[in-house]
């Protein structure tokens, strides 16, 4: 059993939503086909180069340091991307709450999809991961995600909310990207 981070990090006690459901059905569809009835994003963009970038941007992703870099605060129960790790992620006083789905543990590829738990503005599923090519050293970040409004102030906003999530979507590959450039 993995040891939790006391329940909390960065001071916000996270237990509360261990038990908490996902406010969608289709858990773990970021793995297949998305499904028809929510919006799509799917976004990729080249990093870094060689396998020193690719180990820098793996750990960046799966420690919640692309998040932090995004500009969010991070609470979580785990201090990495674990299966089952609760994450709740704020942006002043919007929680953000999100539980680990699955985890992609491969030699080339390394990433989590979260999905979203009630309170969360959105109702969904993210995949993040982190490619590495071993034919050219290309370091490549990838993110996919179904959603549709999960709150009321979402649903009122519309578009305002597929602006913020393309918004923070490039956030994070550029978060990603600043760790491989940034000497280690």
């Amino acid at each position: 059993m993995r040891s939790p981070v006391a329940g909390t990090l960065e001071g916000m006690d996270v237990s509360r939503y261990r038990t908490a459901s996902f406010n969608y059905a289709d858990v773990g569809a970021t793995k297949n086909t998305f499904p028809a009835r929510y919006h799509h994003v799917t976004e990729s963009r080249v990093i870094g180069s060689g396998l020193k970038d690719f180990v820098a941007a793996a750990d960046a992703l799966m420690q919640w340091d692309m998040h932090r870099g995004a500009g969010l605060k991070v609470h979580s129960s785990e201090k990495s991307a674990v299966p089952d790790a609760v994450v709740v992620l704020t942006l002043g006083p919007i929680r953000i709450p999100c539980r680990v789905v699955y985890v992609i543990d491969e030699a080339n590829r390394q990433g989590f999809a979260y999905g979203t738990l009630d309170g969360h503005p959105e109702s969904g599923e993210e995949l993040f991961h982190v490619d590495y090519s071993p034919a050219d050293g290309t370091v490549t970040a990838h993110i996919a995600a179904f959603s549709s409004p999960g709150r009321w102030y979402t649903r009122l906003g519309g578009p305002v909310g597929r602006r913020v999530q393309s918004l923070f979507t490039d956030r994070y590959l550029t978060a990603l990207a600043a760790v491989c450039r940034s000497p280690q």
